[in-house]
C-alpha cells in the first residue's frame, strides 16, 4: 500500500485555499451557445466556482439538461435555462429581462455562441455571409448593448467575448468566419473603452482559442479518425495537442471574477503557441 506524504508547506497551503471563498461567488452570469462545448465548460465551471448561472441556447432542451445536471451537482438551483436566437433583438432584451430576474441581477454576460463557416471570397454567398455575421458580431453587439444597464447596476461586472484565433490566423477557405471573429476582438476593446470613458466599473475582453476537443472537431474525426484527425488539427500548434474545453473555461473563469479587475481590451489567446509561429 503507498502512502502519500503532505509537507508542512502543503497542508498549510491546502488549509489556505479551502478557507478561501469561491473565486466566483456572487457572481451572476448569462452564458450564451451553453449546450454544449465551451458555453456549456464555462457554465459549469462558474457555477463550480460560486456563481449563479443562466444559461441560453437555440436548442432549448440540450442547454436545459445542461442547467439541470449543474444543479444536480450542486444540490441547489444555481443554474437557469432559455432558449434564444442571439441574432433576434428582442428575443436579447427578453432573455436578459429573464436572467436578471432569476439570479437577482446580472454582473457577468459570456458571449459564446457563434457558428462556423466554409468558403472562400469568389465562394461563399451573400446570405451565408449575413447569416454569419448576425450570430458571431451582431449577436454580441446586442448582447453587449442591452445588458450593459444591468452590468453597470451590478459593478464590478464583466464582458467575455469567445472570438478565435482565426482572428489572427487568417486561412482563405474561412473568408466570413475569420472576417467575425476578427470583428469581435475589434468589438471588445470598442466596449472596454466606452466603459473606461463612462469611468464605470464593467470590463470587456476576448478569448481566442485554437482548435479545441468540442463538437466542432467531430466532423474531422468522424472522416479522418482520431489519430489523423489530430495530427492535422494540431500541424500549427507548437504542443501538438487539442486544447480541453476546461482550457478555456478557466480563462473564462479569470475573467468573470475580481481577480481580474485590471484588466480590460486584452485579448487572451489559448491556443497551445500557434499564434507565435
Amino acid at each position: 500500500m503507498s502512502m502519500v506524504v503532505i509537507s508542512a508547506f502543503d497542508a498549510k497551503e491546502r488549509l489556505m485555499t479551502s478557507a478561501l471563498p469561491p473565486r466566483a461567488a456572487g457572481k451572476r452570469a448569462l452564458i450564451t451557445g451553453a449546450a454544449g462545448g465551451l458555453g456549456a465548460a464555462s457554465a459549469r465551471m462558474l457555477a463550480r466556482h460560486g456563481a449563479r448561472v443562466f444559461l441560453t441556447d437555440i436548442e432549448r432542451d440540450a442547454v436545459a439538461a445542461v442547467a439541470a445536471e449543474i444543479n444536480q451537482e450542486h444540490g441547489a438551483q444555481v443554474a437557469w435555462s432559455a432558449a434564444q436566437d442571439v441574432s433576434d433583438e428582442v428575443m436579447w432584451q427578453r432573455t436578459l429581462a429573464e436572467a436578471t430576474k432569476a439570479m437577482d441581477g446580472l454582473s457577468v454576460l459570456v458571449n459564446n455562441a457563434g457558428i462556423g463557416s466554409l468558403g472562400g471570397i469568389e465562394r461563399i454567398e451573400l446570405k451565408e455571409w449575413h447569416r454569419v455575421m448576425s450570430v458571431n458580431v451582431d449577436s454580441i453587439m446586442l448582447g453587449c448593448k442591452y445588458a450593459m444597464p444591468y452590468l453597470r447596476d451590478a459593478q464590478p461586472a464583466s464582458i467575455v467575448n469567445i472570438s478565435s484565433l482565426a482572428a489572427f490566423k487568417i486561412d482563405p477557405d474561412y473568408t466570413a468566419y475569420n472576417t467575425s471573429k476578427a470583428a469581435v476582438a475589434a468589438l471588445t476593446k470598442s466596449v472596454a473603452m466606452d466603459c473606461t470613458r463612462q469611468k464605470i466599473d464593467v470590463r470587456c475582453n476576448s478569448i481566442h482559442p485554437a482548435f479545441i476537443r468540442t463538437g466542432i472537431v467531430k466532423p474531422f474525426f468522424d472522416k479522418l479518425g482520431e489519430e489523423e484527425a489530430t495530427r492535422k488539427l494540431t500541424r500549427g500548434i507548437p504542443m501538438h495537442r487539442l486544447g480541453e474545453p476546461d482550457d478555456v473555461a478557466y480563462a473564462v473563469l479569470y475573467l468573470a471574477c475580481d481577480e481580474s479587475r485590471y484588466v480590460t481590451a486584452a485579448e487572451l489567446v489559448i491556443d497551445g503557441g500557434a499564434r507565435a509561429v
